[in-house]
């Protein structure tokens, strides 16, 4: 069989993955490497080939380098999207290029390797890609987090949330607080290739300054007084899984410069030592802040922002779904019955009613508060409105509840309760940012500011 320049088999077995480079040495360092993983590999050095040797073969995994002699690696990127969006593929990068990687995740790439490339890096990628289909399959459904509900918005994030577990992209998770962000990279983590390896959430808010980089990364035996003994940091304990990093925003910027070091080298080196080791994490983040607006007000660096926000994954609030709370509300009632080991507890209509008309500034996180109180107090099998104990604000129509409106009051009280209404869904609208909420409502920062203090909401600043 005759070999074109730049075009080979490696063995006459059926190919597993396709290489697409036109360097001989990467082609075969590669195959090589991949004949040693059992697996055989079709060789190419053109966008042209590679695309001939897509609609005529079936394979598990495409490796591309970025720059071909007629084309980039986004073209074969691309081409693989639209004819088999299932077949992972894997870009091969210059080294620093980080540009050019987050551009072809953008575009639906799988993930990618620096030149020179790592072998162990490259047995993990392999690894990964692999596993992505069947992971998908065989996740056990009980053992996969959920998401409750069958509103348009939810339809979607379940889409995208699998979509998103084809590949190992790093992902953001914007939306309130209570939404449900965790629970969401908790779905993309177990449906995808590293279902079956650590997830680690740290809250990036809750690490004192002076101790981040130690927890983040480690240290050796001395490093520091009280360094008794040789610990692994957040980035060893999700090495081969994923890093769920909640409310990012909250990282100072001395420690914002480390992290994005070790996301484009993939290196992480502890406290007191004089090496450096490869990491193999996805990471995902997330934050109710925006980080878009942090980054213009300079507390959050605009190259790691490039760097986490390569897919955005919004969580809707539980009041732009409210078809979904009557559902919700009794799959919470019946898991926290269960939990305490209670009977079948039901709410009745005025209690979903009066669910359905509230605000929930807290989400789906005060949704399960207010049930986990109704149970401990009601006396009955049925949990009525009474028992939930809503505040008065319980409308977002812009009317007075029939339960506030019977309650009584002067004048200045119904203002108030519709002032605090108002106020209310501004702030959910705007994700809590209370300079948009401000000129939402038509006023100035400084005269919500006094609104809020003199309504007592202090609390949802």
């Amino acid at each position: 069989m005759s070999v074109q320049s730049g075009e080979r088999r490696t063995a006459p077995r059926e190919a597993d993955v396709l290489i697409v480079d036109d360097e001989d040495d990467i082609r075969e360092l590669l195959e090589i490497s991949l004949m040693r993983m059992g697996l055989g590999a079709d060789s190419v050095g053109s966008v042209s080939a590679a695309t001939k040797l897509l609609s005529e073969r079936k394979y598990r995994l495409v490796l591309t380098d970025m720059r071909l002699p007629d084309g980039e690696g986004l073209e074969v990127v691309r081409h693989v999207a639209a004819l088999a969006a299932d077949l992972p593929v894997a870009v091969i990068t210059a080294h620093g290029s980080m540009d050019n990687a987050v551009a072809a995740l953008k575009a639906g790439a799988f993930d990618y390797l620096s030149k020179p490339v790592s072998l162990e890096q490259l047995r993990a990628l392999v690894k990964s890609a692999l596993d992505v289909r069947s992971r998908q399959s065989d996740a056990p459904a009980d053992k996969t987090p959920q998401f409750t509900g069958s509103s348009q918005a939810m339809e979607q994030v379940r889409s995208l949330v699998e979509r998103l577990a084809r590949s190992l992209a790093p992902v953001y998770v914007s939306g309130e607080s209570g939404s449900g962000k965790e629970r969401a990279a908790r779905m993309i983590h177990t449906l995808g290739p590293r279902g079956g390896q650590p997830f680690i959430a740290v809250n990036c808010g809750a690490i004192p300054e002076n101790l981040m980089e130690s927890e983040f990364f480690g240290y050796r035996k001395g490093a520091f007084t009280g360094a008794e003994t040789d610990r692994d940091g957040f980035f060893h304990a999700a090495n081969g899984g994923t890093l769920f990093l909640d409310e990012v925003a909250d990282l100072p910027l001395a420690m914002q410069v480390k992290l994005l070091r070790v996301i484009q080298e993939r290196r992480v080196r502890r406290l007191g030592d004089t090496q450096e080791q490869a990491v193999d994490v996805r990471i995902i983040s997330a934050t109710h802040q925006s980080l878009k607006e942090a980054v213009d007000a300079g507390r959050f660096r605009q190259d790691l922002f490039y760097r986490l926000n390569v897919i955005e994954m919004h969580m809707p609030a539980l009041r732009e779904r409210r078809e979904d709370i009557p559902e919700l509300a009794q799959s919470i009632l019946q898991r926290l019955a269960n939990d305490s080991g209670m009977g079948s507890p039901r709410l009745t209509p005025a209690a979903v009613k009066a669910l359905e008309r509230y605000a929930f500034p807290g989400n789906v996180r005060e949704l399960e508060n207010i049930l986990e109180r109704a149970l401990a107090l009601s006396s009955g099998d049925d949990i009525d409105e009474a028992d939930l104990r809503l505040e008065p604000i319980s409308l977002t129509t812009g009317e007075l509840s029939a339960s506030g409106a019977s309650e009584g009051g002067n004048l200045q009280d119904h203002l108030d309760r519709f002032e605090k209404l108002a106020i209310v869904e501004a702030l959910g609208k705007t994700g809590g940012n209370r300079t948009r909420a401000a000129q939402l409502l038509g006023v100035t920062f400084r005269s919500l500011r006094y609104r809020m203090e003199r309504l007592g909401m202090k609390e949802q600043q």
